[in-house]
C-alpha cells in the first residue's frame, strides 16, 4: 500500500509537471501578457482610454434585456467600433458579474483549429491587470478535452484584448476568461460552448464573444449582409446563423470577403447561452465603418451589438429596422442646427482627447438627408479652417462629422489645430443646395450664390458668403476663384464653366 501510495503521488507530480511545462512551452504560467494594440486600436493613455470608453458608454442604448448570459461584440479600432462595443456591453451594466468570459477570435495563427486558454495570471491594458480566474480556466480545460493551455495564439490576437476596457471600467473587481476560439466548426463550438456553460452554472459570469461582421464591401452592401446576418444571430440557432453566412458569401457580393470574422466565438457563446437558459437574442445596434466620420463608404467592416438573454417573445431584430418616416423638406429648424453644431465640436473635441469620434446617430429630422456641407472654423473673424464636400455623400450630420474633423486637421493652409485653441474657436456650418450649372457671370448674384468654376480640368469653390466677407463684388470674386484654381485672373471671362448653389450658414453663438 504504501509502495502504491507513491506510485500516485509520483504521477501526479508527472501530470502536473506536464501541465506546467505544456504552459511553460506556450507562455509563462505565471505572467501578465502584455498588451498588443494599445496606441493602435485604441489608446494607450490611462486617462483617455477611460474617458473613450465612458463616453461610449454614456451614449449607449440603454439594456433591453434583464441580465444577459452572453453578448456579442465587434472588436474593431474604437474610432470605427467603439460605439456599436459600448451597445452591447451597457447591456450588462448593473449585472453584478464578477467573472468576464471573452471569445476571442484567430487572427494571427492559421494552423491553430483548437480552443485555447491563457495560462497565465492576468491581462494588462492601460487601465491596469485584469486578473485571470485561474480556477475556471483549469476547470474549463478539465471540462472540454479540446481546451489546452496556450498563451502564443493569444500572443498578438487583438478580438480578447479590445475588449477589456469596457470590463474594466463596468466591473472592476471581476476576474477574466480570456479564451481563442480557433475554428468554427459546428462540433467543436456545441461542446465548447456546453462545456463552458457547465463550469460557469451558479456563477455570476457574463460572456462576450468578440466578432466583426462583413469585411469589406460597400457600406450600402455592408448594411444588408450584416442586418441578415445579425437577424439569423438573434434567433440563437447556430445552424440558421451559419446557414445565413453561407448564402450571402455565396451571392458574390463585391469586396466580400467575410461575413463573420469571429464566427467560432458566436457559434460557442450560443451553445453556452442555451446550456444557461438564454432564450432568446435581441439585436441591440448597427453601424458599419462608413458610418464612421472618418470611414469609406467604398470598404467597410459591419459591426453589431446583440444580447442573450431568458425570457419570453423569441428574437427582436426591431434594431434592424430604418429610421420610420419620410425626411422632411425645408430649412433646417433651430433644433437641427443647434443638433449639428454641437456635433461638429463634440467630434473634435472627441478626437483630440480621446483619438476616437462619436457616431453620427440620433440626430433629428433632417439631418438624415443627403445634402453637401462645409465646416468652417474661426478664431474671431479670422479663418482657421475650411472644407466640405459640394455634393451629397450621405447622412448631412455624418458629414458634418467627417469636415469637422477635416477642417480641424487636414486643412493645407493651417496647422492641426490643437486641445488648448478650440474652446476659443467658432464652428459654422454651411449646408448646401444642389448644384445649378449657370450660362455666365451675369447670372451669378453676390452674397446669394456660392460658385464652382471649373477649367482645364482644374476647379475652385465660394461659399456665399465668402464675397461679402471680403467685400468684393462679383467680377473680382471671380478673378479670386480664378486664382484659387491656379488659373490667372480673369480666366472666367472665357471657356470657363460655372455653377451656383445657395448655402444656409449658421453659426455657434448666432
Amino acid at each position: 500500500m504504501k509502495r502504491l501510495g507513491i506510485i500516485i503521488l509520483l504521477a501526479a507530480c508527472v501530470l502536473a509537471c506536464r501541465r506546467d511545462a505544456s504552459i511553460a512551452g506556450k507562455g509563462p504560467a505565471e505572467g501578465v501578457r502584455e498588451p498588443a494594440v494599445a496606441g493602435k486600436f485604441y489608446p494607450s493613455d490611462p486617462a483617455a482610454l477611460r474617458r473613450a470608453v465612458e463616453e461610449f458608454l454614456r451614449e449607449a442604448i440603454p439594456p433591453k434585456v434583464e441580465r444577459p448570459v452572453a453578448l456579442v461584440s465587434p472588436h474593431a479600432g474604437y474610432i470605427y467600433s467603439g460605439q456599436i462595443a459600448a451597445d452591447a456591453w451597457r447591456q450588462a451594466q448593473g449585472g453584478g458579474f464578477d467573472l468576464v468570459v471573452i471569445l476571442g477570435t484567430n487572427h494571427t495563427s492559421p494552423e491553430f483549429r483548437g480552443v485555447a486558454v491563457h495560462p497565465g495570471t492576468g491581462f494588462r491594458t492601460p487601465l491596469g491587470v485584469a486578473e485571470i480566474d485561474r480556477g475556471a480556466a483549469e476547470a474549463l480545460i478539465a471540462a472540454d478535452p479540446g481546451c489546452a493551455f496556450q498563451a502564443d495564439v493569444h500572443k498578438g490576437e487583438h478580438s480578447v484584448e479590445v475588449q477589456l476596457p469596457f470590463a474594466q471600467v463596468l466591473f472592476p473587481k471581476a476576474k477574466i476568461l480570456p479564451v481563442v476560439v480557433g475554428s468554427p466548426d459546428p462540433a467543436l463550438c456545441e461542446r465548447f460552448g456546453r462545456a463552458l456553460a457547465t463550469v460557469l452554472r451558479g456563477r455570476k459570469a457574463i460572456v462576450v464573444a468578440s466578432t466583426d461582421l462583413s469585411h469589406y464591401p460597400s457600406s450600402k452592401d455592408a448594411d444588408r449582409v450584416d442586418r441578415v446576418v445579425l437577424a439569423a444571430a438573434a434567433g440563437l440557432d447556430p445552424a440558421a446563423f451559419r446557414a445565413a453566412i453561407r448564402e450571402e458569401m455565396s451571392r458574390g457580393v463585391p469586396g466580400l470577403g467575410t461575413c463573420a470574422c469571429g464566427e467560432a466565438p458566436v457559434l460557442a457563446a450560443m451553445s453556452a447561452a442555451k446550456a444557461l437558459g438564454a432564450t432568446r437574442g435581441v439585436v441591440v445596434s448597427y453601424a458599419n465603418s462608413g458610418d464612421a466620420s472618418i470611414g469609406d463608404p467604398g470598404r467597410a467592416v459591419g459591426y453589431g451589438a446583440v444580447a442573450f438573454a431568458a425570457g419570453p417573445g423569441g428574437p427582436d431584430t426591431a434594431a434592424l429596422r430604418n429610421p420610420a418616416g419620410e425626411i422632411p423638406e425645408g430649412p433646417l429648424d433651430a433644433s437641427e442646427r443647434k443638433a449639428l453644431l454641437a456635433f461638429a465640436r463634440e467630434t473634435i473635441d472627441r478626437y483630440l482627447a480621446t483619438g476616437t469620434v462619436p457616431l453620427a446617430r440620433g440626430l433629428p429630422g433632417k439631418t438624415r438627408r443627403p445634402q453637401g456641407v462645409f465646416v468652417t472654423l474661426k478664431r474671431g473673424e479670422e479663418l482657421r479652417g475650411c472644407i466640405g464636400r459640394i455634393f451629397p455623400e450621405g447622412p448631412l450630420g455624418r458629414t458634418v462629422g467627417a469636415m469637422a474633423l477635416q477642417a480641424a486637421f487636414n486643412d493645407p493652409r493651417f496647422p492641426h489645430v490643437g486641445p488648448q485653441e478650440l474652446p476659443g474657436l467658432t464652428v459654422e456650418i454651411s449646408a448646401l443646395t444642389p448644384m445649378t450649372p449657370v450660362p455666365g457671370a451675369k447670372d451669378v448674384v453676390v452674397g446669394r450664390d456660392g460658385v464652382l468654376l471649373t477649367k482645364g480640368g482644374r476647379s475652385a469653390v465660394f461659399l456665399p458668403q465668402v464675397a461679402t466677407e471680403q467685400g468684393w463684388g462679383r467680377d473680382e470674386m471671380l478673378d479670386h476663384l480664378c486664382r484659387k484654381a491656379g488659373l490667372p485672373a480673369g480666366c472666367w471671362k472665357e471657356g470657363a464653366s460655372l455653377s451656383v448653389f445657395q448655402a444656409e450658414v449658421f453659426a455657434e453663438g448666432i
